[in-house]
């Protein structure tokens, strides 16, 4: 398999390539890029060369996501980034998968694996839209069971006003105004839960969008949302997330 690794710093790079070889001796990284520019003029010229690239979400010149304005990928992409807020805008694109920095060996091996499986299923490279295509389409999860004393229930995401944090705890706020404990990590239902529906505003809040009842412009450049379940503090979307909240609120 061919590779080519976007990344803006060394160390992570050798180390991503490290990692890879160790996966599979035969791994061959054709290429580290620095840059969205160096990205866009590598990827017109060789894409049809590459199986798979890694990029980290932010690079020196900006987010890798513009790559994505600037030039067709049709290979499938596996991003890299030491923040947990861009995954999202991820999955809109050709992503696999999102990994988390420090890269770990094991979700390495994962990602890889996943790629393999979705290749298995088609013949041909000819078929490599369908390959991307088939890895966008994320099946996303409609119910959580939860427990009420020694009762268990189940939620559908529709009925789930938001989700939030609470020290190591995660919960989910029904539009019931009934509270739940989850097993789950915000980091983890950002990639489970269909991000037309919900959106994860801070570190600490999922909202869904049908129960956002207010919109206030806040300090700071920053929003304040009234929800239709009010949670014990407030819910503001940080500063770096209102463009992409604007967007996601607007809708298609």
């Amino acid at each position: 398999m061919k590779v080519v690794i976007i990344e803006d710093e060394p160390l992570a790079a050798e180390k991503l390539e490290r990692y890879l070889l160790k996966y599979d001796s035969d791994i061959l990284v054709m290429s580290k890029l620095v840059s969205i520019d160096e990205a866009v003029l590598w990827i017109k010229s060789h894409q049809e060369e590459v199986d798979l690239f890694f990029m980290d979400v932010q690079l020196t010149d900006g987010l890798s996501f513009e790559i994505f304005d600037k030039v067709q990928v049709n290979r499938p992409v596996i991003f890299t980034t030491a923040f947990d807020e861009f995954a999202i805008d991820a999955f809109k694109v050709n992503s696999i998968d999102y990994l988390l920095k420090p890269v770990l060996f094991t979700d390495l091996t994962k990602a890889l694996r996943k790629l393999e499986t979705l290749r298995s299923q088609f013949s041909t490279e000819s078929n490599v839209n369908q390959i991307v295509k088939r890895m966008t389409d994320t099946v996303f999860k409609n119910r959580f069971l939860v427990r009420l004393g020694n009762h268990i229930h189940s939620v559908k995401s529709e009925n789930i006003s938001f989700f939030f944090a609470e020290g190591r705890d995660a919960y989910l706020v029904a539009n019931t105004n009934k509270k739940y404990m989850i097993e789950y990590k915000l980091e983890e239902l950002e990639k489970m839960l269909e991000p037309k529906l919900f959106f994860r505003v801070n570190r600490t809040f999922i909202v869904n969008i049908n129960a956002i009842q207010d919109v206030l412009v806040y300090s700071n450049r920053r929003l304040k949302l009234t929800l239709n379940q009010n949670p014990d503090k407030e819910v503001i979307v940080s500063r770096e997330k209102v463009a992409d909240f604007k967007q996601w609120f607007e809708g298609n």
